[in-house]
């Protein structure tokens, strides 16, 4: 596995969990697990994404896996009120899984970015679902990541926390790959799907929302990025400055697209 940028703190935990609220909307009008009655989650952290997953599919039974021991710790904390009978945590490696049963359907968001063989994740996932079951998969495509004014610290920021994540084993254009991983592992009617956001000031308020998120997910990493000498605190309160201005700014743009994707196993 590749080490996770953001880290495991608390403050980390919680943004989880505001990030599975911002950003439903964009991500499961295009995932349909009607009819599934068993469904494999693969790194479910926190289990922010978990708890969607069960609010749109009660009926449903959810399978998590998450290898990160404080995050199953937090996770059992946020789905204390779910019946057993409605998910099961259990700590494995993705890249490995050996798991008893078989499922018809499997959900990865926001995890391949940090894997260092994000093959592995889709072979290990293809041999756990049964014939017809189907996989929905989200993840990053962080170099469509554009926005104006131009800000200098912003970028500076950026740049380093993608240069990061890539000497940490992860890719953060993991996004564009995925009909490759998939089509390698053997799954087939495979269809991707770009999805995003594109916002001005024609919309303030979800402008100023996205961008005090995105302050957020920057500052995660923040203490990570420091001790690996990428950044100073100086650059930290240049791309909080920078944010800051870009959510005022009269012409201000904020674009970023992310990659979805789906394929059956015959």
């Amino acid at each position: 596995m590749g080490n996770y940028i953001h880290g495991y703190l608390t403050g980390e935990q919680d943004r989880l969990l505001e990030q599975a609220g911002m950003l439903a909307s964009l991500i499961y009008p295009w995932v349909d697990f009607a009819g599934r009655n068993k469904v494999l989650e693969v790194g479910s952290g926190v289990g922010a994404q978990t708890k969607v997953l069960l609010e749109l599919y009660p009926e449903m039974h959810l399978t998590s896996v998450e290898l990160e021991a404080s995050q199953i710790e937090k996770a059992r904390i946020n789905l204390q009120n779910y019946a057993s009978s409605q998910v099961q945590i259990i700590q494995q490696d993705a890249q490995n899984l050996d798991l008893e049963e078989k499922y018809d359907g499997a959900f990865i968001c926001w995890v391949l970015e940090h894997v260092s063989q994000p093959q592995l994740v889709i072979d290990s996932v293809f041999n756990h679902l049964l014939p017809g079951g189907i996989v929905y998969i989200t993840e990053v495509f962080n170099s469509s990541f554009h926005y104006f004014p131009q800000c200098d610290g912003l970028a500076a920021y950026y740049n380093a926390f993608n240069e990061l994540q890539k000497e940490n084993g992860g890719n953060p254009d993991i996004g564009l790959q995925l009909g490759n991983l998939l089509k390698k592992s053997g799954f087939e009617n495979i269809e991707l799907k770009p999805g995003g956001l594109h916002l001005d000031q024609s919309q303030p308020a979800r402008l100023k929302q996205m961008v005090e998120y995105w302050k957020k997910l920057m500052k995660s990493a923040a203490e990570e990025l420091i001790l690996a000498g990428k950044i100073d605190q100086a650059t930290v309160k240049a791309m909080e400055a920078d944010l800051d201005q870009l959510a005022q700014h009269p012409e201000a743009v904020f674009f970023y697209q992310f990659i979805q994707a789906k394929a059956f196993k015959p």
